[in-house]
């Protein structure tokens, strides 16, 4: 894989007034890897992102795209861009075709060539029926594979992604899937914001885990796995009349674990292994090799946020 960086992030935050959104990121996104960000709602990510594409001002520290700062080349760094938001924002007036050849204009790309390139795109993603279609023609999963569509219109170096298979079926799914391991294939570099765990896990070459403004893991998603989920996770519900007794002994064989509620997700390593007498007294439940989501869970908790 090239080891050159197309992101370099250097001691990167963003408030907004009393609330620190970013706190503190420092990051290298090798160039023509798949780099995929996870973390729960208000964990920083979107804020992240807005400053790499150069859509919302730091607060502090420096960001390179490119080897362009973001404070200073904005306007050549989005050139170098292809960006899929999570949201629809195609225009409803105009069909499919004309959609991306309208975008086109924003690069400066003479009509023709943009014409051919939509086509192109069209059939990529098994849009080319549609292309006289109107936007509320399409299904949820056509408008996603045009988001797609459109962002590579301009044939980017870095193709940015937010959520790009939310709501998906598994068939369109996968087909976005392989239309983007194609993508990274060919040297293009993505940057995948995602809480599909699955996701994740097939698409991204390294990940980072955000919490609370600051990148809290780093790695292959495979080492995170090994790293932090250890090779058996456990789940129990021991009585509650016992419950401090046989935490005090999870302790003492130094198990680590999480508790939930009525629950406990005990975390079983390497060379670990539960007396069946504890076993007993915690009541197993379940039991399952560690998983992303697993890591996930256990790193950034398991409480809702909004």
């Amino acid at each position: 894989m090239p080891t050159a960086s197309i992101i370099r992030i250097r001691n990167v935050v963003k408030t907004f007034g009393p609330i620190t959104a970013v706190a503190g990121v420092d990051l290298d996104v090798a160039q023509g890897e798949c780099f995929g960000l996870l973390g729960p709602n208000g964990a920083g990510k979107t804020s992240l992102v807005r400053m790499i594409i150069a859509a919302s001002p730091l607060t502090q520290g420096s960001i390179w795209v490119d080897g362009h700062g973001v404070s200073k080349d904005a306007r050549r760094i989005k050139a170098s861009l292809g960006v899929v938001p999570q949201e629809d924002n195609l225009d409803p007036d105009l069909t499919v075709l004309e959609n991306l050849i309208t975008f086109a204009r924003y690069f400066d790309i003479p009509r023709a060539e943009a014409r051919a390139r939509a086509l192109d795109n069209l059939r990529l993603f098994e849009l080319h029926e549609r292309q006289k279609a109107k936007i509320d023609e399409l299904s949820g999963g056509m408008k996603r594979r045009l988001l797609i569509a459109r962002a590579i219109i301009n044939r980017p170096k870095l193709l940015i992604l937010d959520e790009p298979t939310v709501g998906l079926d598994p068939q369109t799914k996968h087909l976005v899937w392989q239309k983007l391991r194609s993508f990274r294939e060919q040297g293009m570099t993505l940057l995948l914001t995602t809480q599909n765990m699955d996701e994740a896990w097939r698409l991204s070459d390294r990940l980072a885990i955000m919490n609370e403004g600051k990148i809290i893991a780093l790695g292959s998603p495979r080492d995170l796995v090994s790293q932090y989920g250890g090779n058996l996770v456990l789940e129990a519900q021991p009585p509650l009349e016992e419950k401090n007794r046989v935490l005090s002994r999870l302790k003492e064989h130094g198990f680590q674990w999480e508790e939930i509620e009525d629950r406990l997700y005990i975390f079983q390593g390497d060379g670990q292994m539960l007396e069946e007498e504890l076993k007993q007294e915690l009541v197993i439940v379940n039991q399952h090799v560690p998983t992303l989501e697993d890591v996930f869970l256990r790193l950034t908790g398991r409480s809702i946020r909004e």
